[in-house]
This record gives structure tokens, C-alpha cells and sequence, in this order.
């Protein structure tokens, strides 16, 4: 049975949700992200890397949505990293940790696969992340209609979060305080993912790496990679790319065990505990940001960076003759970090 929003607990509960799956795609980028040679996979490492960077806008912007109606983002919390692999929250997409490759692009595919057209709402059980956004677009507005703009976004504007470690990027980052910002919110989260108006291969921003040409949305550069070439003005979805060569040299990519567990190797163990106590830490950090104190969104950043320093060190210890260690996403409870 269809699953509406008609109360405001259940827009805040539905808003939560929003985040733990702007959240669940983080470890599965980095991952594939870190497992990259930058010198030999340049295509690969600025594709990965530019969707990681705008789900960290749109996590932001699900948590300024949260904030503006008057809710309390979580992300802190042991829910937000259940284990790898797992199921996208409230969704049907499995996501697994995996390094760079078929299966990842593929997991990648499904994970940003646009809606079918006349697809409906759905606020549970969706098949594509846009079906899930359609259901809180509709809530937003019934209860706008119902209650009144006022008293949907009910809450303290010093709370929203408008800057951040995303300068390598087209997306933007902008305050929710009414109905129309609130709107314009999920069009970016949707239209990053899937492309403008639902049906095309761009996302209406420019390419900040590439000035002279348009975005093109995360589910079509995934696209770009496994088809070996770039979207050029005058493609389609159904044309498919027919721009320049897109290069992948799968030597240059390290070969992470997937889904990595708890090594009984002491050196291995130590790295991936003190990973999980800095990836917990910028959660803490993200979680102080988006609950009032919007300055330590820089300090989420720095942590971020610390990340990539420890997850390569992973990568270059070996479990056995075939695959390096991996990170694996574990939550480790505040009392116990160091």
C-alpha cells in the first residue's frame, strides 16, 4: 500500500530516511573512489569523485529540509552504518562495498537509475531514489495546503548549513526556509542524480571542470564510463554517448577485498579501527553541524581529508596473495573513540 505524507511527524520521519540514503551512498563512492589510481584512471577518479561531492550536497540539503520543518537531523547514530552489504534505506538496491570495476559501475547504475516516466510516488519500498523524493514533494505540499507555509517550516533558519567542502562542483548549497526553496532543494537532488526534467541526459549546471560544456547528471557519467565515451551536446538517453574516448586502465586499481570484515591480522585490524574512529568522528561533526552550529561543517571537511590518508594506507596492507584490506564502515560507539 502507497505510503503518504499527511502529518508533519511523518514528513520529519520520511526527511530522516532522506538522509540515511544520501548517507548509505557515501561508503560505497569512497571505496571505489579510493581504490583509484589518480595517474592512470584520471576519467574515473573525477567522475567518482564529483558524484561523491554532490550526495554530500544533497545529504546537506536533506538535512536543511529536516531543519526547516522544524525537525532534528540524526547522524550520529549506529543506524547510519548497519553493516556492508546492505539495503538502500527503505529501498529494493542492495550496495555493497566494492573497489573500482563492472560490478561497482554496475551497483552505481542501479543506484541513480532515473524514474521511469509516469512512475509513481512512493514514500517506502520505492524502486528509484526520485520515486522516494516524489512522495515528500507531495507531502510538502499537502501539508502546505492543509496547515499552511508557515507552519510547515517552523523551523530556526540559524540552522541551515550554506557552506561547505564543495567548491569542485556545479551543485549548489542553498538555505530552505519556504515551500519554493524546499522545492528547488529536491529538484537538485533529483536532477544531479537523474538528469533536467527527468528524461535527459544533463543536470543544468555547467561543468566546473569543463567549462564549455553542461553537466552531464551522476547517472549518465556512470554511463560514460562503462561505455567508454562522453555525452556531447545533441545526445540522448537513447542515443547514447558519442563524444570523445573515455579511458579505464583496470591495472590502476587496487584490489580492495569486497566488503571488507575485521582482519585477525593486528596491523590490518588497528588501521581499519582507527579508519571507523575518524569516518565516526566527521558523522559527530556532521551531526553538530546541521543541529546549530553550522561553522563546524569546515571541520566535517578536514576529517574528510584525514579519510583518504588512512583508507589508501589500507590499501596498500594485504589479507591474502589476491586482494588489499579495505575499510569497513563499522560504528563505534562515543565513548569508545579516541
Amino acid at each position: 500500500m502507497k505510503q503518504r505524507i499527511e502529518t508533519i511527524d511523518s514528513l520529519h520521519e520520511h526527511l530522516q530516511w532522506a538522509i540515511e540514503l544520501e548517507h548509505a551512498t557515501l561508503p560505497p563512492y569512497l571505496c571505489a573512489l579510493y581504490s583509484l589510481d589518480p595517474a592512470r584512471n584520471p576519467d574515473a577518479v573525477e567522475v567518482v569523485s564529483s558524484v561523491f561531492v554532490e550526495e554530500m550536497i544533497h545529504l546537506s540539503l536533506a538535512s536543511n529540509l529536516l531543519n526547516a520543518v522544524g525537525g532534528e537531523p540524526r547522524l550520529d547514530t549506529p543506524e547510519l552504518l548497519p553493516g556492508y552489504p546492505r539495503q538502500l534505506p527503505h529501498g529494493s538496491i542492495e550496495l555493497s562495498l566494492l573497489p573500482f570495476g563492472p560490478d561497482a559501475l554496475e551497483m552505481f547504475l542501479r543506484l541513480e537509475k532515473p524514474e521511469a516516466p509516469g512512475a509513481s510516488a512512493e514514500g517506502d519500498h520505492y524502486e528509484t531514489i526520485g520515486q522516494f523524493y516524489d512522495a515528500i514533494e507531495e507531502g510538502l505540499r499537502y501539508l502546505c495546503d492543509t496547515l499552511g507555509e508557515e507552519k510547515v517550516f517552523s523551523g530556526d533558519p540559524a540552522r541551515q548549513v550554506t557552506a561547505g567542502p564543495f567548491h569542485h562542483t556545479a551543485g549548489t548549497l542553498q538555505p530552505v526556509t519556504d515551500l519554493a526553496s524546499a522545492l528547488a532543494a529536491l529538484d537538485e537532488i533529483v536532477e544531479q542524480g537523474e538528469g533536467t526534467a527527468r528524461g535527459e541526459v544533463w543536470d543544468g549546471d555547467h561543468d566546473i571542470f569543463h567549462p564549455d560544456r553542461d553537466e552531464v547528471a551522476h547517472y549518465y557519467r556512470f554511463q560514460e564510463l562503462k561505455l567508454g565515451r562522453r555525452y556531447q551536446r545533441g545526445d540522448t538517453p537513447q542515443s547514447g554517448p558519442t563524444g570523445e574516448p573515455v579511458t579505464i586502465d583496470p591495472t590502476g586499481v587496487s584490489p580492495m577485498q569486497p566488503n571488507p570484515r575485521r582482519s585477525d591480522n593486528e596491523q590490518i585490524r588497528a588501521a581499519q579501527e582507527e579508519f571507523d574512529n575518524t569516518y565516526c568522528t566527521l558523522l559527530f561533526l556532521l551531526e553538530q553541524a546541521f543541529t546549530g552550529e553550522p561553522a563546524l561543517i569546515r571541520d566535517a571537511t578536514r576529517a574528510m581529508f584525514g579519510l583518504k590518508a588512512e583508507a589508501l594506507k589500507l590499501m596498500q596492507l594485504s589479507e591474502d596473495d589476491h586482494t588489499t584490506a579495505g575499510p569497513t564502515f563499522r560504528y563505534i560507539d562515543p565513548e569508545q573513540r579516541t
